[in-house]
């Protein structure tokens, strides 16, 4: 993988596998500042697909496969947001 790909414009990804020693709370920050440095007109989930199919396979383990299936189990079942202000009025 060349550092800084279309899947990884900053090489964050890539760079947290080869950080021995990495948290799974470290790897999350990582993992939102891929998800805000990726072009808008990506598809988030077809990148974090081929990202899992990138590392996923040789550190299953690793707490970066995990953020990283977890996002794109997020991306799949969205949830409500909003509270009283999405409510209709009377």
């Amino acid at each position: 993988m060349k550092k800084g790909d279309a899947l990884d414009p900053k090489g964050l990804i890539y760079e947290s596998y080869q950080i021995d020693g990495i948290t799974k709370s470290e790897c999350r920050t990582i993992f939102l500042d891929w998800a805000l440095s990726l072009p808008i007109e990506n598809d988030t989930g077809q990148a974090l697909k081929r990202l899992i199919e990138r590392y996923g396979g040789d550190h299953p383990d690793h707490p970066m496969t995990q953020v990283m299936t977890e996002g794109l189990t997020g991306l799949a079942a969205p949830r409500r947001r909003g509270g009283w202000r999405s409510r209709p009025r009377n």
